[in-house]
């Protein structure tokens, strides 16, 4: 314990002893309680700042460029590609020698491309029966008609 000895005004000697028990204590909880709450003060910080520096500085949002909401997507299935245009649906079969019509397919893909120059991306949907390797060349086939901004998704209905 803290001792302090001092001389008083008629002489006498006061002895004063201070507990520093429970200041050791309340200096532990307050440490701990600092570290607790600098952790998740850090954690909220961030999550506050990824959504301020997420906006735009003008609250308009950017207008799209005329007819890229059309909806352009390409169906691989085993009996060949299908290919949405918006409302348009055109079915591109198997050839003859069981091979996918990829010619066929990116020249309606290059079709599409000169009438929505603007245009970019593309779903591209796959049957779970087919070869990996059926994707990859429609991807490519779309990559190579000008449309790089492609999406996969989950299996197409037969």
């Amino acid at each position: 314990m803290a001792h302090i000895e001092e001389g008083g005004k008629r002489g006498r000697a006061r002895n004063v002893e201070l507990n520093l028990v429970p200041v050791i204590d309340l200096m532990s909880v307050l440490i701990t309680f600092l570290l607790l709450t600098a952790v998740w003060n850090q954690v909220n910080m961030m999550q506050i700042g990824s959504s301020l520096y997420g906006k735009q500085l003008d609250d308009q949002k950017p207008k799209p460029p005329p007819k890229s909401d059309v909806v352009l997507k390409i169906d691989i299935k085993a009996a060949g590609y299908i290919l949405t245009v918006g409302k348009q649906v055109i079915s591109l079969p198997v050839l003859k020698d069981g091979e996918f019509d990829d010619p066929g397919l990116m020249a309606q893909l290059q079709r599409v491309k000169q009438l929505y120059p603007e245009k970019t991306d593309v779903v591209v949907t796959m049957s779970d029966d087919l070869a990996y390797e059926k994707l990859i060349r429609g991807m490519d086939d779309c990559l190579q008609s000008g449309f790089p901004a492609i999406s996969v998704a989950t299996g197409a209905p037969q």
